[in-house]
């Protein structure tokens, strides 16, 4: 069945159904609109150009919108600015006198149809070239104070949406390292008591942590975050490529350990079409089995968000697809039933080749290269990956390797005999077939490669990183003399010369 076949069965299967957006759930879809991502990569096709918000109102595919972006923070007139692309901008439509902020009124409609239609609102802030920096925690607070009165529940003469009254805010800051603490909790402090639920959102990069709002996740209370998997070695078509640098159970481990609020979720972001990204898309069969493996591994999974609405429904409604294969499996309220583990338990006595698996702290790892140390939530460089989260006593013996496993994290794997041993480095190693260290690749955790005379084994993701040098990415194998022994079921993986 193609993909636009299966999009028109399932809009009529639950197009009708209108329920209220559920923060609760793990079957949630976001999309991103107002940047027109397919007309700003498809000119020619103007028949597709993003259409106005509640043209994807109409079905209850779609939970939230986040409306991209407010791109300047303080523009002329001390009035913050918003570019929607072919919809509403400063550079095509009125603005408000002595500012440059677009007035968009005519939008509330809009607005009111989709929240009537249960999804929510909001305004996105920042974008990959937008946003602004605080000179103090005065003017952060000042500056949410000011996005309160132009989007939220307050008051101003000057509303780019007019009665409109926006459901939150979401930080999608790809730049920087600024501090949104006191803006968020000044944000909070509106909501508390407000006669409506607002939401606070953000879309980190999935390298971890976030270099632009990975410290602000830490210590203010986020409901949800869009983590973005694509245009990054983490991203989606790593899943099952065997590098193991897909991480969400990094974000999830956030969630539950780190973020001032255990119930925030955490999201797929992906493109959703072959022209929304650098990289990072993967076919609608691809992207359905992740997600429901994905929802069925970690409690914090609560959906897939899009860049964007415009890519979505060019690409034979992709999110409808995607919706499907969601809601087949969903859950609200919270409710989560933990896998079983069945590895070994992690012991600090013995030492794990690559390929071993084991239980520890609520999750099942994988030993991405050899290791010794207990699996770190928080650590995205270290040696172990969490393969899902995982309850009760574990099953398998602690003097065995646990498992061997395919390159998919959450195929099913084959048992082996073999015992978890404590090994050393050769004290050499063959160089046959290893290339050279580059500057210009990317390697990822287990990589080989030599450098002056040496072999050395890459123990992170790293780029341009010297073997050896201060940023102690490279594990010395040896030098390149004698044959290296290799554990068994392990194996060499290629370089790649590109970002993603």
């Amino acid at each position: 069945m193609s993909l636009v076949a299966f999009a028109t069965l399932a809009l009529s299967l639950f197009g009708s159904s209108q329920a209220a957006f559920d923060n609760t759930c793990n079957d949630n879809l976001v999309q991103y609109w107002g940047q027109n991502s397919y007309g700003a990569a498809n000119p020619s096709n103007t028949a597709s150009y993003q259409k106005t918000l509640s043209f994807y109102c109409g079905d209850s595919t779609t939970n939230a919108f986040p409306i991209a972006f407010l791109n300047v923070f303080f523009g002329t007139g001390g009035e913050p600015e918003i570019d929607l692309a072919n919809i509403c901008s400063s550079s095509s439509d009125p603005v408000f006198p002595g500012t440059q902020l677009a007035n968009c009124q005519f939008l509330a409609s809009d607005i009111q149809t989709c929240q009537a239609a249960g999804k929510i609102v909001t305004i996105s802030l920042g974008g990959a070239t937008g946003g602004g920096t605080f000179s103090s925690d005065a003017q952060a607070q000042s500056f949410a104070d000011q996005i309160w009165n132009l989007f939220l529940g307050g008051t101003s003469s000057t509303r780019p949406f007019g009665a409109a009254v926006l459901d939150g805010v979401d930080l999608d800051i790809e730049s920087g390292s600024q501090s949104y603490v006191p803006f968020v909790n000044q944000l909070r402090s509106h909501f508390t008591g407000a006669s409506k639920k607002y939401y606070i959102t953000a879309a980190p990069q999935c390298v971890y942590p976030d270099a632009a709002i990975g410290a602000t996740l830490n210590v203010a209370s986020f409901d949800a975050i869009y983590v973005q998997f694509y245009n990054n070695p983490c991203g989606l078509t790593h899943y099952s490529d065997g590098s193991y640098t897909w991480n969400f159970g990094v974000w999830d481990y956030w969630a539950r350990h780190i973020s001032p609020n255990p119930n925030v979720k955490v999201y797929i972001g992906a493109p959703a079409s072959s022209s929304a990204a650098g990289s990072g898309y993967v076919p609608i069969a691809t992207l359905q089995t992740i997600a429901q493996q994905t929802q069925k591994n970690f409690p914090s999974f609560g959906g897939v968000m899009f860049w964007d609405a415009s890519q979505s429904y060019a690409n034979g409604r992709y999110d409808v697809a995607t919706k499907s294969a969601l809601t087949s499996a969903g859950a609200c309220g919270g409710a989560y039933t933990y896998q079983a583990c069945t590895a070994p338990a992690f012991s600090a006595t013995a030492s794990y080749p690559v390929g071993s698996t084991v239980s520890y702290g609520g999750y099942q790892w994988y030993a991405r290269y050899y290791a010794s140390g207990p699996p770190v939530g928080s650590d995205d460089s270290n040696a172990w990956r969490a393969l899902f989260a995982c309850g009760g006593t574990s099953t398998g013996s602690t003097t065995t390797k646990a498992t061997t496993t395919s390159a998919a994290p959450t195929s099913t794997k084959a048992t082996t005999t073999s015992k978890a041993v404590t090994t050393t480095p050769a004290s050499g190693g063959s160089c046959s077939g290893v290339a050279a260290w580059s500057s210009a690749a990317t390697y990822t955790a287990g990589l080989d490669a030599t450098y002056n005379g040496q072999l050395w084994q890459a123990n992170q993701w790293n780029y341009n990183e010297v073997p050896g040098g201060a940023s102690g990415a490279w594990n010395l194998v040896g030098t390149c003399a004698s044959k290296r022994s290799v554990e068994a079921g392990s194996a060499r993986r290629g370089v790649k010369f590109a970002r993603d």
